[in-house]
């Protein structure tokens, strides 16, 4: 069965949104655990949780097909001693907050180094993490590491930079990625013919591992290959285009696992997103 979704807002409680997510056509979801632009957040509440759950197996989606966003904020590559720990801070809770409402997967951006170099950065970012895993020793949640947009001071646009992280970390075996499609086709990804997917998939395997591919985040591009803007835009409106998403969804190694969009817009938006996913799925024999 293919699993499909999108970002959904928690505005109103976590309970409602699988109710939301099956009323746009879905049958999975992401959510951030709080607002994505403020360090601090409240744990969800026993009842919270429970509801949650309750409405998670009521509308038939699965735990483990589920995947929380970190906040904007957090940093571990930052050269900035207080957003460093404060990142990691706000991430330790935000894992904790996940493995309550007993979804599996938690996805962060590596972060930036902010003009002190690639090395820098990739050394910040695996000494927080295994500061995060030591404090959370019993969770059972998978932090996935997301491919970025190769602009600025970004790491983590390469399967070289991502390996490099989860390769050297003392808890590998807590670590998997997401891949974004719009965040690839900025940092020369080209998933819109079979050879650059297979360079992807090559590039994965090489580096981090095709087993730890975890999710998809699936995002048109508003701007042409290589551009590192980062700009998402509606499925099949952008520049890898329905065509370039037919190829890359015909491969079993992308539709056996969760598709997320973080296409511009809201529910109503979303809903016309997942028909044209579905349409696409259906086109070429996938659903």
């Amino acid at each position: 069965m293919i699993k499909l979704g999108a970002h959904m807002k928690i505005s109103k409680g976590f309970k409602k949104v699988p109710e939301d997510t099956v009323n746009i056509g879905g049958n999975t979801f992401q959510i951030f655990t709080h607002s994505p632009r403020t360090w601090n957040m409240k744990q969800p509440s026993e009842r919270e949780v429970d509801e949650f759950k309750l409405n998670m197996n009521k509308f038939n989606i699965d735990f483990e097909d589920v995947l929380v966003h970190s906040s904007y904020l957090i940093n571990l590559a930052s050269p900035k001693d207080d957003i460093w720990e404060k990142s990691i801070n706000t991430m330790v809770e935000e894992i904790k907050a996940t493995d309550k409402l007993g979804i599996f997967y938690y996805n962060f951006h590596p972060g930036s180094h902010l003009g002190m170099g690639e090395e820098f950065g990739i050394e910040k970012i695996i000494e927080a993490l295994d500061i995060i895993f030591k404090e959370l020793v019993h969770t059972k949640v998978t932090v996935l590491l997301e491919n970025v947009a190769k602009k600025g001071g970004n790491i983590g646009y390469s399967m070289e930079q991502l390996g490099a992280i989860i390769n050297a970390s003392e808890f590998k075996n807590r670590l998997g990625i997401t891949f974004d499609t719009c965040h690839g086709f900025d940092s020369n990804y080209d998933i819109r013919n079979k050879e650059g997917v297979l360079k992807l998939f090559d590039d994965i395997e090489k580096n981090v591992g095709l087993e730890k591919l975890k999710m998809i985040h699936l995002n048109d591009s508003k701007y042409d290959l290589g551009a590192g803007k980062d700009r998402h835009e509606f499925i099949g409106k952008g520049y890898i285009g329905t065509k370039g998403f037919a190829n890359f969804l015909s491969f079993d190694e992308v539709c056996k696992l969760p598709l997320l969009l973080e296409t511009p817009g809201d529910d109503e938006e979303h809903a016309e997103d997942i028909k044209v996913v579905k349409e696409i799925l259906k086109n070429i024999g996938k659903l």
